[in-house]
C-alpha cells in the first residue's frame, strides 16, 4: 500500500477512535486547528509526562517553569522575531494556493533521493545476497545522475537560503520546473517574505490597547525569568529550565495532519553553561535526546540527525533529529547552541542586569545556553504513524492494531465480563477499582462478543485485556490477553497488577533511559 495511503488511513483511524478530531467541525472546521479526544488527550499527557520526568526526574541541576502565554512586546523585539521570524513565501496564479518556496525545493531534493533509493532497491532485488550497495552507488550512471542533480540542487538552496536570497529561490523553482500539486501548472509568483506571528491588542479601550502577541515559541519565558529561578533556586551552572506550553504560529502552509498547525504545544528545555563548554553540551544534549526517542522501542533505523546548513540568527550550531514518517524523515525535535544571543538581548533592551556571579571564577557573565525543543504534536504524530498495523491473521480474518509503546498507551488495561450472568460484571468491576489507581483501567461493557471488544482495544492500542468467565468466581483466576501477540493465559487476579504494572509505567522507561545517559 501506497504510504500517502497509509498517512490517509491514520488520520481517518484518529477520528473514528478518538485520538484527533477536527477542531469546530459542527462549523465546518478552522483550517490546521485540532482538538484531541479522549484517547488523545492520554496519549498527549504521557508523551509529555516521560518528557517531563526525564528532565526534572534525572537530571538534578533541570527545574521546571510555566511562563504565561502573553509576554511584554518588546520581549519579541529584542529576541528577533518581530523583524526576522520570517517564512519565503510563493503563490501559484492559477491555483490561487500559497507555499513556503524552502519547503517546495526540499520536496523537489526529497524527489532526487527517493529516485536514488527506488534504484538501489531494484538493485538489491535484482542481485540478491551478491548486492554491493556501496559499489552499485559509485557504478551505476542513473545513481549518479540522480545525486550530482540532488547535490547541485542542494549547494544552490544552502546558497539561496543563507540570505534569504528571494529571487535565487525562484529562480530555483523556474529551474527545477517545479510544479503547483493542485493546478499541475509553473505559474509561480515572485517570492516574498512572510512573519508568522500571532498579533493581537491588550487594554480595556482602542485608544489605550497594547499591540502584543500570541508567543511563537515558549523558549522566551525562560530566558526572561532565567536570573528569577536561578536566584530562587541557587543554581549553579551548568543548570536548565524546561517548560511545556502552547506556542502559536500563522503558518503559510499548515498541512500533513497535526504535524505542522497553527496551535501547537513545546517541550523545550534550555541549559544554560559557561561560555566555551557549550559545543560540548551541544553534543551531550545530542545524545541524549535520541536515546531519549530510542528508549521507546520504535525502531533505532527510523531516527537520523541532520545538521542545520542555515544557521538561525542566534545559534552557533544546530541539528535536528527526524523521524521516518510516511511522508519521509521529518523533523521532530531540535538542538540548538543559541551562545548568549537571547540573554544579551534581553539585558540589551530591558536595561537591567541579567548576569550570572560565578562564585568559582569570582566574575559575571552571560551564560550560553543549549537549547533542545520537542513539539508534542510532531511527536505524537511519529508515535501513531509508527504503531498503526493492518495486520493479517492466521485464521484469514484482518485486525487493525495501534503497537503503541505500552508506557504511552492511553488505555492500560480493560478488564471485561464474558457475559451478564453469575455476578461476572460485578466481579470485573472490583478489578477495574483495584488496578485504576496504578494505571489507566477500562471497564468493558458485554453486550458485544469478545471478539469485538478485543479488536476495540487493539484499535486504540490497550496492551492488555482481562476477561472475567464463570471459572473466576471458583479459581479467582482470569484470561489476561497480550494485544500485539495476542496471547492468552490464566493467572492469578492478585498478579495482575505486578504483571501490568512493570510493563506499562513510565518508570520502567526512565529506568531504561537512565542506564544509557550514565554512558554520556
Amino acid at each position: 500500500m501506497a504510504q500517502e495511503d497509509v498517512f490517509k488511513k491514520i488520520v481517518s483511524h484518529c477520528k473514528e477512535y478518538g485520538f484527533v478530531f477536527p477542531s469546530s467541525e459542527i462549523y465546518d472546521g478552522l483550517a490546521a486547528v485540532y482538538d484531541y479526544g479522549q484517547n488523545g488527550v492520554e496519549l498527549k499527557n504521557n508523551i509529555k509526562q516521560y518528557w517531563w520526568q526525564s528532565m526534572v526526574l534525572l537530571h538534578s541541576n533541570i527545574v521546571g517553569l510555566d511562563a504565561a502565554i502573553f509576554m511584554h512586546p518588546t520581549t519579541w523585539k529584542a529576541s528577533g522575531h518581530v523583524d526576522a521570524f520570517n517564512d519565503p513565501l510563493i503563490d501559484n496564479r492559477d491555483s490561487k494556493k500559497r507555499y513556503r518556496a524552502d519547503v517546495l525545493i526540499e520536496d523537489q531534493i526529497a524527489k532526487y533521493e527517493e529516485k536514488i533509493q527506488k534504484e538501489v532497491a531494484k538493485a538489491r532485488k535484482r542481485f540478491g545476497d551478491s548486492f554491493d550497495e556501496e559499489k552499485y552507488m559509485e557504478t551505476s550512471e542513473r545513481v549518479k545522475e540522480a545525486r550530482e542533480k540532488r547535490d547541485a540542487l542542494h549547494a544552490r538552496y544552502a546558497e539561496a537560503m543563507q540570505g534569504p536570497d528571494l529571487e535565487m529561490l525562484k529562480q530555483i523553482i523556474v529551474d527545477e520546473e517545479i510544479i503547483d500539486p493542485i493546478s499541475g501548472t509553473k505559474n509561480w509568483t515572485d517570492v516574498r517574505q512572510f512573519n508568522l506571528m500571532f498579533a493581537t491588542e491588550m487594554g480595556a479601550s482602542a485608544d489605550g490597547a497594547m499591540k502584543v502577541y500570541l508567543r511563537p515559541e515558549t523558549a522566551q519565558g525562560i530566558f526572561v525569568n532565567y536570573l528569577n529561578v536561578q536566584k530562587t533556586g541557587r543554581m549553579k551552572l551548568p543548570f536548565g529550565i524546561a517548560q511545556i506550553g502552547k506556542a502559536f504560529r500563522n503558518e503559510i502552509v499548515a498541512r500533513q495532519f497535526v504535524f505542522r498547525m497553527r496551535e501547537f504545544e513545546q517541550m523545550e528545555m534550555q541549559f544554560f553553561c559557561q561560555p566555551g563548554t557549550e559545543m560540548k553540551w551541544f553534543e551531550y544534549w545530542k545524545r541524549v535526546r535520541r536515546a531519549w526517542h530510542e528508549a521507546l522501542g520504535m525502531g533505532t533505523e527510523n531516527y537520523r540527525y541532520h545538521d542545520h546548513e542555515k544557521l538561525a540568527h542566534y545559534a552557533n550550531a544546530a541539528t535536528d533529529i527526524e523521524f521516518k514518517m510516511p511522508f519521509g524523515f521529518k523533523e521532530v525535535e531540535g538542538i540548538h547552541s543559541r551562545t548568549d544571543f537571547d540573554l544579551a538581548q534581553h539585558e540589551k533592551f530591558s536595561g537591567k542586569s541579567i548576569k550570572y556571579f560565578d562564585p568559582e571564577k569570582n566574575e559575571s557573565y552571560v551564560p550560553y545556553d543549549v537549547e533542545t525543543s520537542i513539539g508534542v504534536d510532531r511527536m505524537f504524530l511519529s508515535v501513531l504513524c509508527h504503531s498503526y498495523c493492518e495486520e493479517q491473521l492466521e485464521n484469514g480474518e484482518s485486525r487493525v492494531v495501534l503497537r503503541l509503546p505500552e508506557a504511552l498507551a492511553p488505555v492500560k488495561c480493560a478488564v471485561f465480563p464474558l457475559d451478564k450472568k453469575d455476578g461476572l460484571p460485578e466481579l470485573a468491576e472490583q478489578i477495574v477499582d483495584e488496578l485504576k489507581f496504578h494505571f489507566n483501567t477500562h471497564y468493558g461493557d458485554p453486550k458485544d462478543s469478545i471478539g469485538k471488544r478485543y479488536r476495540r482495544q487493539d484499535a486504540v492500542g490497550t496492551p492488555f485485556c482481562v476477561t472475567v468467565d464463570h471459572e473466576t468466581p471458583k479459581d479467582h483466576k482470569v484470561t489476561l490477553r497480550y494485544r500485539d501477540t495476542m496471547k492468552q493465559e490464566r493467572v492469578d487476579i492478585s498478579q495482575l497488577r505486578s504483571i501490568i504494572e512493570d510493563r506499562v509505567s513510565i518508570t520502567s522507561v526512565l529506568k531504561k533511559l537512565g542506564e544509557e545517559i550514565k554512558k554520556y
